[in-house]
């Protein structure tokens, strides 16, 4: 077992924190961010010292319609330009591709020549071929790369761990716990943080974290990933993201003693654009029927749906999992 890295005095320079606001949040409002919206928000990540920025998906313009979704599900290279210019500053930029859902042969530039720092491949267990397939294309086009193993919770071990073999022999640079549908507590994040550290480390790779906040642990849970070394955190503004969301950038802030870290351009941002979102009707963060779906280990969609549809029956969602699980 890794032993505990850190306290709550000093400060890890190996932390970085991954600012995923646009890029999970806009699952929420299908991208439809204003212009207005990114570049405050890039401002406050250079300000507050935050070190990586993800600007959204490289999705398939062949599988997804350009007309149903703001132009941040695509992250077009003109289009981050138009917000960044040639982004002179410390803040890293990011972005993610879904296995089997980007043509990145075609929608991913060589490094050389875009202003991204970063490529994000994301996958499922069963998806691992294509995962190693596209780190290495991104990782030879001159990228970063991380990779995203996704519903690990619902994964079988041998799986998790044949996934975790695989990415530590590419040439991904971090490997991340994902707990997709927010079901995870922290005794199962230490177990887990055990085996990512102790393979990732072996070979010279580091771990991240991407939490939900279904059960409200998104943030305990990213703290003890922490604690065990894990040294990437994904926050977003507020926890804005898919259903229940995600780990609050502003506790991540004023949790972690970096002194780089500036609290108050963060603070600042919300109280102006994390309000004007949800005064425009997008709805995320905890509630009951995303702890239900956590409790089960479940995909958030049948708590999603039920939002949505201003249902109030949660004993009727409830026996429904039940239902479903029996």
């Amino acid at each position: 077992m890794a032993n505990q890295k850190g306290d709550l005095i000093s400060y890890r320079p190996d932390i970085k924190l991954l600012d995923a606001t646009i890029r999970d949040g806009g699952l929420v409002n299908d991208f439809r961010f204003s212009d207005e919206f990114i570049k405050a928000l890039y401002k406050t990540n250079v300000k507050s010292g935050i070190e990586y920025m993800e600007f959204g998906y490289k999705a398939s313009k062949e599988l997804f319609k350009t007309e149903d979704f703001g132009k941040w599900k695509f992250c077009d290279e003109e289009d981050i330009r138009a917000i960044v210019g040639e982004n002179d500053t410390n803040l890293k930029l990011t972005v993610m591709a879904d296995v089997g859902r980007c043509d990145f042969r075609k929608d991913i530039i060589p490094r050389s020549e875009s202003v991204i720092d970063m490529i994000r491949i994301a996958t499922y267990t069963y998806q691992m071929p294509g995962a190693l397939e596209m780190i290495e294309y991104c990782h030879d086009l001159g990228y970063e790369t991380s990779v995203n193993i996704m519903a690990i919770s619902s994964s079988r071990e041998e799986d998790v761990r044949k996934s975790l073999e695989l990415v530590c022999n590419s040439p991904v640079d971090v490997i991340y716990i994902v707990d997709s549908y927010g079901s995870l507590y922290p005794e199962q994040m230490r177990e887990l943080a055990n085996q990512y550290i102790t393979a990732a480390e072996a070979v010279g790779k580091k771990v991240g974290l991407h939490m939900h906040n279904n059960q409200q642990l998104a943030f305990a849970n990213t703290i003890e990933g922490i604690a065990c070394g894990a040294s990437f955190v994904d926050a977003t503004m507020s926890g804005m993201g898919r259903g229940a969301g995600n780990c609050f950038m502003e506790q991540m802030l004023s949790f972690l003693k970096n002194p780089n870290y500036k609290l108050t351009p963060t603070l600042k941002f919300i109280e102006k654009y994390i309000k004007e979102e949800r005064e425009k009707g997008s709805v995320w963060g905890y509630d009951v029927p995303y702890m239900l779906t956590g409790a089960f280990n479940r995909h958030p969609r049948a708590a999603i749906a039920f939002i949505k549809e201003q249902k109030s029956d949660y004993d009727a969602l409830y026996q429904d999992l039940l239902y479903e699980i029996s």
